[in-house]
């Protein structure tokens, strides 16, 4: 295992939406380097106060230091039969070794879930479980990180001299299928698994993202590694207060064409409580993802629907096995 080698990019240039200047290009092209190259990058200038970040951690302190029995309030149906989610909502540390909250888009009601009759959209009333400040808090911030995805996912479209404004047909706020997640890292009293490949003690499994990219926050105690493509090493991504890690998933690696490949990580065991907060910026449950979409001057119409791709890659993870 080596030291970090994971770069820090200053994304303030393109944060404006301003993707035409020097800096802007110079921003975008420093992306695209490390999407190609390492698969993982941390950016600052991301727009996300640190005041923000905390009051985000706070919210999922205390919701995981809360009782069982509230936090079963927001489980899915597998684990708390009075409800209806299926897909979301909290799953215990007996399921694999950590406990998680997924929430979706808050601006999803209840009557528009009903209406759309999706497997993943989902309508989770967290009232059951949090007070009003800990979901206005909530829903400003996957504001924000919605907003930061899409911000660099519009960089990658201009790599392709695309028109920006085809991000609004892969991403539609009450279709995506985005997911902020909380992880929390009670005290391991043993590990998810033991690495074949080095013989590592594993917090997390090694595994690839499915979207389009995964924005983390991770505590000082850190834990997360990354895998270098070429000569199987493993590298740590050390905290930054004033970053948030990016990495590439398997729909981004689709679209590209293989160019930008999505990369193995994992996290280390640590008997330490810890926690993350990663978002997975996935697509609308009906883009047709497609290889033309950001290759050809023409997109094609056909291809297989977002539902179906994540479907496939949530097979391996057990917390998803309803």
């Amino acid at each position: 295992m080596t030291k970090n080698l994971i770069p820090i990019i200053d994304i303030s240039s393109i944060i404006n939406q301003n993707f035409n200047s020097n800096k802007s290009i110079e921003t975008i092209n420093k992306i695209k380097k490390a999407c190609i190259n390492i698969g993982f990058f941390q950016i600052t200038g991301h727009g996300i106060s640190q005041k923000n970040i905390k009051n985000i951690c706070n919210v999922g302190k205390k919701f995981f230091n809360s009782s069982e029995k509230n936090k079963r309030k927001l489980s899915p149906k597998k684990w708390n039969f009075r409800n209806k989610n299926v897909y979301r909502g909290y799953f215990p540390n007996d399921v694999n070794g950590k406990e998680g909250l997924d929430i979706g888009d808050l601006k999803i009601t209840k009557r528009y879930a009903s209406s759309v009759k999706n497997q993943y959209i989902e309508y989770l009333n967290l009232n059951k479980s949090m007070d009003k400040n800990s979901i206005k808090i909530l829903s400003s911030y996957y504001d924000k990180i919605f907003f930061l995805g899409e911000i660099l996912f519009k960089g990658i479209i201009k790599l392709y001299n695309k028109d920006i404004k085809n991000s609004k047909k892969v991403f539609s706020r009450l279709k995506t299928l985005s997911t902020l997640r909380f992880n929390y890292y009670p005290n391991q009293t043993k590990p998810v698994e033991i690495s074949k490949q080095d013989g590592v003690a594993l917090g997390c499994e090694t595994h690839v993202d499915s979207g389009v990219f995964t924005i983390l926050y991770q505590d000082k105690k850190g834990g997360l590694q990354v895998q270098n493509r070429k000569t199987k090493k493993w590298h740590n991504v050390s905290f930054n207060k004033k970053a948030l890690v990016v990495n590439t998933g398997r729909a981004l690696e689709f679209l590209s064409k293989g160019k930008f490949k999505a990369t193995n990580h994992r996290v280390i065991w640590n008997k330490k409580k810890r926690m993350s907060i990663p978002f997975f910026f996935e697509p609308s449950y009906d883009f047709k993802i497609n290889k033309s979409f950001l290759n050809k001057n023409t997109t094609k119409n056909n291809g297989l629907i977002y539902e179906k791709f994540l479907n496939q890659s949530l097979k391996k993870f057990v917390e998803y096995q309803r």
